[in-house]
């Protein structure tokens, strides 16, 4: 065989092996849009239209089999939620999420309500991405009323269950009662007693995903599973 041939066999193996990856891929996105909610799940989302759901949507739109909040073109001015219309009490909550671009803080909400006049939402937050000390994928915050990190994970563990930043983490939260936990990609990173009264601190309330003020930035939400305990 001569160096021609040589050349042009390896530009069409390059090729070819370049095509089967596209293929593989294409077919990975399949499988993950196609994929079921688990058993005795529903889902939160249907992956393609807004049936259900409330919000700005400038802010918010469907690709992929996903819900995507916020852009990667102009600063967001103020936090985002694309809320339920629907209220849940006792509930186990399954998703994945992965933020590109320059920000770097969103997360769901649930227990909550839309604060009446304003663009905020109250109640518990399932938080995603980071911030002044660190990651904070998967702590628990009480969103405009405690306006604090109720539970979090020690930092050198988190960093070993946290894909980097892009990729796909799995998220689950478990809330009935008193008691809510949350696990990011099987490892528990909270587990909390809500001790003030009910009448106080609600037991029930919309989901809420958020996307966060600041630098231009997209949270992919998808595969949205829901399975109710009061039922």
């Amino acid at each position: 065989m001569n160096q021609h041939s040589r050349s042009s066999l390896s530009i069409f193996t390059l090729q070819f092996n370049s095509l089967i990856l596209r293929v593989i891929g294409i077919l990975l996105i399949g499988m993950q849009l196609n994929a079921g909610p688990p058993e005795g799940f529903s889902p939160l989302f249907d992956g393609k239209t807004f049936k259900g759901w409330e919000g700005n949507k400038d802010y918010f739109r469907i690709e992929e089999g996903a819900v995507v909040a916020g852009n990667l073109k102009q600063k967001i001015p103020k936090n985002q939620f694309l809320v339920t219309k629907k209220e849940y009490r006792d509930f186990e909550l399954r998703f994945e999420a992965r933020l590109i671009g320059q920000g770097n803080n969103a997360g769901v909400q649930f227990w909550s309500q839309r604060i009446p006049k304003h663009h905020e939402m109250i109640g518990f937050q399932c938080d995603i991405g980071g911030w002044s000390k660190g990651a904070i994928w998967g702590f628990l915050y009480d969103e405009s009323r405690r306006r604090r990190m109720l539970a979090e994970a020690p930092q050198d563990e988190l960093a070993k269950h946290t894909k980097p930043k892009g990729e796909w983490n799995k998220l689950c939260v478990h809330a009935k009662g008193n008691q809510i936990q949350i696990w990011l990609n099987d490892f528990q990173t909270v587990n909390y007693t809500e001790k003030e009264p009910s009448k106080k601190i609600p037991r029930d309330g919309r989901f809420g995903i958020q996307i966060h003020s600041g630098p231009p930035a997209e949270c992919w939400y998808r595969n949205i599973w829901i399975k109710e305990s009061n039922l």
